[in-house]
């Protein structure tokens, strides 16, 4: 569903949709729309710990692990992701996590500046430092997204700072973070050229403190395809775009702005460039499918995870050199190990397969966010993925009252206010956006968030006045 037909989509037929959806649900709904996170992860086989399945690098022979472990999520002492908290960091958590990780051949670990309010380089460079540097790959970014880190003597004091927090003389995969986001080849420019940053990276591979340099795409394809016409200046050594069996067709009818994965991956296959991907489980939502998806996915290959498909579509194809995955609990980790120690790539069957569950999960009215936070803090408190997280997980899972005359419409309503209230506190719920746009800019998915807000702000006050829908 096109993100600009989901803006202009009216009540009628937005709840005509969800009909859809709830009539292939219980009758019996929770009070709050229930955690399926662990059942999505459900495995229960023994893990090798020498069956790995590693890709190698063409431009330095790197043997890298096809599981990467994403930094972005490590665990806080509340429990809770680090992303999400302001919590300290639970140091011996992420120590344990490393150790499983490296112990099953997991070699490559993606971090940034920004990831984890800051704190993500950190508690990397200490679990990795406590093991021979040739045992782990580090990857980091230039994350300068803000106008204040775009001069060169700021973006160049970020780079030096990573290495600082992260222990290291040298950085195994250096990128330019999130190019395409913003104003596209403007802000691009602005964060990596006219500043010469770009050229300083450059220089600084020749020196072998950066082994391989290449950047994440988010957004304008215009930048992707001007930073590979300059790949015989630049010579990228990887690439990082977001990709998974429903962004590989569909990327646009998610989101008008985005681009398909198979032209991304085919125009890095065309010039031998390997590509990191992100987003393999589309920000979560692989892994939190509606229920009768899951079925289907289980009935397939029942002793396999609903995550285990997403991942294995991604580590299918041969010029992907990993696979990020951002993983904070132990059963997480657990899980991704048994996908890929070995991996059991597609079949063509389950390549069809996985296309006729992405038109299906198409179907349902989700709003495109991958709880990347980028567009946090808000300046009036709101918790934005929070409300656009919940919303989006009670229509998969078919929580979402569609009309006060069905049968089920007050269990359905008390379970999506209660799980609301559960999910984000009041004064950080939807009615408190004034629409000042300042998030706007920052989301790579290009969601139109106060027009969601307000949308979903009057939703949920039609639920509390039980008016007719």
């Amino acid at each position: 569903m096109k993100n600009e037909h989901k803006k202009n989509l009216d009540r009628r037929d937005f709840l005509k949709v969800l009909g859809g959806a709830a009539a292939v649900t219980s009758a019996t709904l929770l009070p709050g729309c229930k955690n399926k996170q662990e059942s999505a992860y459900t495995a229960t086989t023994d893990i090798p710990t020498d069956q790995m399945t590693y890709q190698i690098n063409p431009s330095t022979q790197d043997r890298v692990s096809l599981l990467g472990y994403g930094c972005m999520r490590w665990p806080a002492v509340s429990n809770n992701s680090a992303r999400d908290s302001s919590d300290d960091i639970d140091q011996e958590t992420v120590n344990k996590l490393v150790d499983v990780a490296i112990a099953h051949g997991v070699n490559y670990f993606d971090t940034s500046p920004a990831y984890c309010k800051g704190r993500s380089e950190r508690a990397t460079g200490i679990a990795l430092s406590r093991y021979p540097r040739d045992k782990y790959f580090i990857a980091t970014k230039l994350s300068n997204f803000a106008p204040s880190t775009w001069s060169r003597e700021a973006s160049i004091a970020m780079y030096h700072n990573s290495f600082k927090e992260l222990q290291v003389n040298y950085i195994d995969y250096l990128l330019l973070h999130g190019v395409g986001m913003g104003n596209g080849l403007q802000e691009f420019n602005a964060r990596y050229i006219d500043n010469g940053v770009l050229d300083f990276l450059l220089t600084e591979r020749q020196a072998g403190r950066i082994r391989n340099l290449g950047f994440s795409y988010h957004g304008d394809i215009k930048v992707f395809d001007y930073l590979l016409s300059r790949h015989d200046e630049f010579k990228w050594d990887f690439v990082q775009i977001q990709l998974n069996y429903v962004d590989w067709k569909h990327a646009k009818e998610v989101n008008e702005r985005n681009t398909n994965a198979e032209y991304l991956y085919g125009e890095l296959s065309k010039r031998g460039i390997p590509a990191i991907i992100m987003e393999p489980l589309l920000g979560g939502r692989l892994s939190n499918v509606h229920d009768h998806i899951a079925a289907k996915l289980k009935q397939r290959k029942p002793e396999s995870s609903v995550a285990s498909w997403a991942f294995r579509f991604a580590g299918s194809f041969p010029g992907v050199l990993t696979v990020l995955s951002g993983m904070t609990y132990m059963e997480h980790l657990q899980d991704n190990l048994r996908t890929f120690c070995p991996l059991d790539p597609l079949s063509d069957a389950d390549k069809e397969f996985l296309e006729e569950t992405a038109q299906q999960l198409l179907r349902y009215p989700t709003i495109p966010c991958n709880d990347c936070k980028y567009c946090m803090p808000c300046p009036y408190g709101l918790d934005i993925p929070g409300i656009l997280l919940h919303f989006n997980k009670c229509i998969n899972e078919g929580n979402m009252p569609s009309s006060s005359r069905d049968a089920n419409y007050s269990k359905a309503r008390r379970a999506f206010l209660v799980g609301y209230d559960r999910s984000v506190p009041k004064l950080r719920q939807a009615n408190h956006c004034i629409g000042c746009n300042q998030c706007v800019h920052h989301c790579p998915q290009n969601i139109h968030i106060p027009e969601e807000m307000q949308r979903i702000d009057k939703f949920v006050e039609d639920l509390k006045q039980g008016r007719e829908f």
